[in-house]
């Protein structure tokens, strides 16, 4: 059976009052009594259940997400898993309000970070842009006591408290290991799509990438990093145009959005000339262009645990509760044609 605050206040010999004061961290309790207290705390293996304690409150928890309000399957996944999160929160006791804003535009997401600290929230989860301002407005959150937490891209090195993504190094060193054994040794050019290098996921995933193709795969020449904005329509066309101009590309690596527009590009090649390609969240497009054959791997973040890891945190850094480091870490899932789920 759990240990009670009745057994901490019998162990101390001290008063449920008392034991309150300790638990909550207000004043009143001389020094020996709280040591006291704590003591019993400790031996007991007491630990405190605080949504109960928050439920007889009647406290109520206030998040939002700021999130990029464009078109690509992996952000409208990202937005539904925030919808259900929405609907499970009144039984949490949890109230969740959501924002969007243009995607890559710093300043419009400190604009919306200004907006939301007017309205003292106990924690805001946002998709980051990297830039001083945003980095600015991360610390003046942190200043008023709101709780931060990044999703999907990271401020490292800013005063955000968790950042709920998976490691990008390490999936764009995973993305270059495929590619090299897909290739088999063999030379040839190799096209990066990605997004835009605003987004601290994406350059790291470059670097990743390069720093192991570099160092194990020296026969393969990287091109120019093609930036699509996560437009499905603009990546199609710039993979269209780079295949056109060097005929010898033998991999794409696209570590962003805008699969939609590369698989178009590919279905239009021929079989015998396709390059092998690596692409990054499991879309029903990309599903299918492993189905067909027309991407050959993709790295996956589970968009949903990303979610729930957010809101846990959140949560524990308005209580004053240490993070689970184990619990939110993300996975980085890869899926070829043969282990679809």
């Amino acid at each position: 059976m759990k240990p009670t605050v009745h057994d901490i206040a019998r162990s101390a010999g001290v008063s449920l009052a008392t034991v309150d004061r300790v638990l909550n961290g207000r004043p009143g309790v001389r020094s020996i009594t709280r040591e006291r207290v704590e003591e019993a705390i400790s031996s007991l293996g007491y630990v405190r259940d605080v949504a109960a304690a928050n439920l007889a409150k009647g406290r109520t928890y206030s998040f939002t997400f700021i999130l990029p309000d464009n078109d690509n399957s992996f952000m409208i996944g990202l937005r539904d898993e925030v919808r259900l999160a929405m609907a499970r929160s009144g039984a949490e006791r949890v109230l969740i309000r959501t924002l969007t804003v243009p995607p890559f535009d710093a300043e419009a997401l400190v604009a919306a970070l200004e907006t939301v600290l007017e309205e003292q929230p106990a924690g805001i989860a946002f998709v980051a842009v990297d830039a001083p301002s945003v980095r600015a407005m991360t610390q003046r959150l942190k200043e008023a006591g709101v709780a931060v937490v990044t999703l999907v891209s990271d401020l490292p090195g800013s005063a955000r408290d968790h950042y709920a993504g998976i490691d990008n190094q390490a999936a764009g060193r995973t993305a270059a290991g495929l590619m090299g054994r897909f290739l088999d040794g063999k030379g040839g050019r190799v096209a990066v799509l990605a997004g835009s290098m605003l987004l601290r996921d994406h350059r790291e995933r470059l670097e990743g990438f390069l720093s192991v193709l570099a160092e194990d795969y020296p026969k393969l020449a990287i091109l120019p990093v093609m930036e699509a904005r996560d437009d499905a329509t603009l990546a199609g066309e710039l993979v269209s145009s780079a295949l056109a101009r060097h005929p010898d590309i033998a991999g794409i690596y696209s570590l962003g959005a805008g699969n939609r527009g590369l698989i178009r590009a590919l279905r239009d090649m021929k079989a015998e000339r396709r390059p092998r390609v690596i692409a990054h969240e499991l879309t029903s497009s990309a599903r299918a262009a492993l189905s067909e054959g027309l991407i050959d791997a993709v790295l996956n973040q589970d968009a949903g645990h990303e979610v729930r890891s957010a809101l846990r945190v959140l949560k524990s850094k308005a209580d004053g509760l240490s993070v689970i480091a184990a619990q939110e870490r993300i996975r980085i899932d890869i899926f070829l044609k043969d282990n679809l789920p």
